[in-house]
């Protein structure tokens, strides 16, 4: 993919954002002469060749990361500390105060800079201070990380949760500090997993017109689990700053909309959310791994060494292997209470078997789990073992990469029965190492390799009995044929899905993303200042229109709450106060809400309800009724079909009205409610609108039904109409504003854009969202704040936006 290719401004770099370096830095002690040195980091090898392959690729490179605990530091604090007699505390000054000399600081960059040229890679470390180094990970690995993998906490005061937070929001502002640092204008920004969840959305904010793709290795949990974070919305509203977020699997990718969805409210389809004017791209790209790097490394002298230690310890035996952080989604003990099912089961096989399992470290508090698995071996040991044989061999280490793929290579059978994961990398690298021997694999079927590895044996680690039969199977009752099938198929598959072709996807469908954004029919932004000088201009009559749902007040989800904001009141009356102006609120509320929240408190405010059913004339103190001879007949039919909905819908309700018939579902689950929608409307044209002249009206999370005669556009030509008789020049307004969020709305744009005689010049149709919408309008806004400001300035209130955020 050659970066010089793409039609828009592209640098040809990506700045790659990751939790840690993949190098890391270690203090000897206090007093050495040469404190620091580098060393590479144990883990998440993977993720590291993976952005590797840009550095061989078209594209430069540059990776952003912490430098993590650096080694003996604390060391070094309490050096400092103890001359000063002091004692450690996470409060004391001194402690949180402490950092690297500038000359430590410059000598680490270089060290670690010098260690990535080393290997073709450029990176800028993030230096991070203050108290005890693991603080930057709390909230991360102690809050997010199991919940994304299913598992709630324990309840707490909160306090630690809220100090763990603000850490993770300084974390990643550390970030964006440090990319809009080195940034160019064309680069592409790549960000990885839930350490960074902010990012996106912080750069947005400082960097608008950047190129943003973020990446979750993680799994993503249910709504129904992410909505026991208390900081939902914020994580969630992170994410989207991105032009695109992908996933490890397509499960994942549809709790993440589900719970944009659900959780914010916002629109999404099933692979887009809309959000803050931009409609963000839901992708799905499991990642592979560096095939022919395991390739090489499987084939060492030294891993051939310990291939030959590892056949004489176990001779004659068939040897599972299980290598997997000890915590409790990792199914270490689901695989042992299925291995002790398997010995239960047949135990003429129970000798000629041995279950060699490698544990590594968890993030969380692992104690629990770490003594029920040791119990549980002991138990297998103790009631199968012998003498000469132990049938479970537990390595709670991490072991030498020569020792890894030798064990990977000797093994008969690899089992992976996790009951959460992102992308298990064991899996794939166990394929790679048995392209000649053909030992399967058993994978569960909530890993997020599962979804990749189709030929795998996969089982549900719940089900002891049944993984023990595959395991049984998998070693005495599968012919070779049957395994050199399978191998052949997982091996293709592993090495033709490798890294390369990961970044290569994603890369591609980034930029296909900021490709199609760029070239999208978008609306502009009003021009406010033209706005001003064509309403400043105009000396005999000023017209202007304003819905009021997701115009004047934010959409919300009961529709009585949405009372207007007292400044939106005041300004209001105070553009009403100008005889010039001729304000009208155009909206589908009936005529009691609009008499009781705005023509009570504004006497010269027009008003239009139910989308242009009833007029009330600016001053006048009764309503006028433009249905009065119409045939009302239908609305007994409506409200039966719309009952009928409502009884199946949990949260929906019916709002009846003079001339009109809604249907609400805004309060019902989102995707469910969309979908009775759905169903309603056929129901509804299928029948009603074929029997009476009436519309059905899609409006945010409502259906309105109404006679079809009357609608916004026709109050709207009217109203036009009546200003240029009344004009002593018999001219048409001179300027016209009209505001609206909906389709309802739309009549009204396309009304004003065609009538005659109406400057076009000077009428600004406004329509309230994302820039990309679809309208008739000239022009758009993002949100009922945003119409305040512009509308505000109009009459010198140039704080209202502030005043509403901070209040609404």
């Amino acid at each position: 993919m050659d970066p010089s290719a793409f039609p828009f401004p592209v640098s040809g770099r990506v700045i790659s954002a990751l939790n840690l370096l993949p190098y890391e830095l270690y203090s000897s002690s206090p007093d050495s002469p040469t404190p620091l040195a580098v060393r590479h980091r144990r883990g998440n090898s993977a993720l590291y060749s993976a952005l590797s392959c840009l550095d061989r690729s078209a594209w430069d490179s540059v990776l952003v990361a912490w430098t993590g605990e650096i080694v003996g530091y604390d060391d070094r604090v309490q050096a400092v500390l103890s001359s000063t007699s002091r004692t450690k505390h996470s409060s004391d000054p001194i402690l949180n105060d402490f950092r690297l000399s500038p000359a430590d600081e410059k000598t680490a960059t270089e060290l670690l800079e010098s260690a990535a040229a080393d290997s073709g890679s450029k990176i800028a470390p993030v230096f991070l201070y203050g108290g005890d180094q693991s603080r930057w990970r709390s909230y991360a690995e102690q809050v997010l990380w199991p919940l994304l993998h299913y598992i709630l906490g324990e309840p707490s005061d909160g306090i630690e949760e809220k100090k763990s937070w603000l850490d993770y929001v300084k974390f990643n502002e550390a970030f964006a500090d440090r990319i809009v640092e080195i940034y160019r204008p064309g680069d592409v920004i790549w960000v990885h997993d839930y350490h960074l969840l902010l990012l996106p959305q912080i750069l947005r904010q400082r960097l608008p017109k950047a190129y943003i793709g973020s990446f979750l290795h993680a799994p993503f949990p249910s709504s129904e689990y992410f909505r026991y974070l208390t900081r939902r919305s914020e994580l969630l509203e992170g994410m989207l700053g991105s032009n695109m977020v992908a996933f490890q699997s397509l499960s994942y990718a549809r709790h993440f909309i589900s719970s944009c969805s659900r959780l914010l409210g916002f629109e999404s389809t099933a692979t887009t959310v809309d959000a803050f004017g931009a409609r963000v791209s839901v992708n799905v790209f499991p990642i592979g791994i560096d095939a022919a790097r395991v390739e090489r490394d499987m084939q060492t002298p030294a891993v051939l060494d310990n291939m030959h230690a590892i056949r004489e310890l176990y001779p004659g035996k068939k040897i599972i292997v299980g290598r997997d952080r000890l915590d409790s989604v990792r199914g270490v003990m689901q695989k042992l209470q299925a291995f002790e099912i398997f010995c239960q089961m047949y135990p003429e096989k129970v000798e000629n078997v041995v279950l060699i399992q490698i544990t590594s470290p968890a993030y969380a508090n692992s104690a629990k789990i770490e003594r029920k698995v040791s119990e549980l071996i002991a138990h297998i040991n103790g009631t199968y073992g012998m003498l000469h044989f132990t049938p479970v061999q537990h390595y709670p280490q991490q072991i030498a990469r020569d020792e890894y793929f030798a064990l990977l290579r000797v093994a008969d059978l690899a089992l992976i029965t996790s009951v959460r994961d992102g992308m298990n990398t064991t899996s794939l690298e166990f394929v790679v190492c048995q392209r000649d021997s053909h030992a399967p694999v058993i994978l569960s079927e909530f890993t997020g390799t599962a979804g990749s590895l189709s030929d795998a044996i996969t089982v549900n680690p719940w089900d002891s009995v049944g993984v023990a039969k595959a395991i049984y199977d998998a070693l005495f009752v599968m012919s070779d044929d049957s395994k050199a099938s399978l191998e052949r198929k997982l091996y293709d598959h592993v090495t033709t899905h490798n890294v390369e072709t990961w970044v290569a996807h994603y890369l591609t469908a980034l930029m296909g993303v900021i490709e199609s954004d760029s070239n999208s029919s978008t609306t502009p932004v009003l021009d406010s200042p033209r706005m001003y000088a064509a309403c400043n201009a105009a000396q005999d009559c000023r017209v202007f229109m304003f819905d009021y749902d997701g115009t004047l007040t934010p959409i919300v989800r009961d529709p009585a709450a949405a009372v207007p904001h007292p400044r939106v009141l005041h300004m209001l009356e105070t553009l009403a106060a100008d005889p010039k102006n001729k304000v009208w609120i155009i909206s589908g509320r009936d005529q009691t809400f609009l008499d009781r929240y705005l023509g009570a408190r504004i006497p010269r405010l027009g008003l239009s309800a139910e989308h242009g059913c009833f007029m009330k004339p600016i001053g006048a103190k009764d309503w006028v009724n433009l249905t009065e001879k119409a045939d009302m007949s239908w609305m007994k039919d409506v409200i039966e079909i719309f009952q009928y909905y409502t009884e199946r819908t949990q949260g929906a309700f019916i709002e009846r009205k003079r001339a009109a018939v809604t249907w609400h579902y805004r309060r019902a689950d989102p995707e469910y409610g969309a979908f009775q929608a759905r169903e309603c409307l056929n129901h509804l044209e299928n029948t009603v609108t074929q029997k009476y002249d009436v519309e059905v009206m899609r409006g945010k999370a409502n259906l309105e039904v109404r006679p079809r005669f009357v609608n916004k556009g026709e109050i709207a030509k009217q109203l036009v109409r009546e200003y240029t008789s009344a004009s002593t020049t018999g001219s048409a307004p001179e300027f016209v504003l009209c505001m609206g969020d909906d389709s309802t709305d739309e009549d009204m744009f396309r009304a004003l854009r065609k009538f005659e005689g109406l400057d076009q010049d000077k009428t600004f149709t406004v329509t309230v969202g994302p820039s990309n919408k679809r309208t008739t309008a000239a022009w758009h806004l993002l949100d009922p704040y945003e119409v305040a400001k512009a509308v505000g300035a109009l009459v010198g209130i140039t704080d209202i936006k502030e005043e509403m955020g901070s209040s609404l």
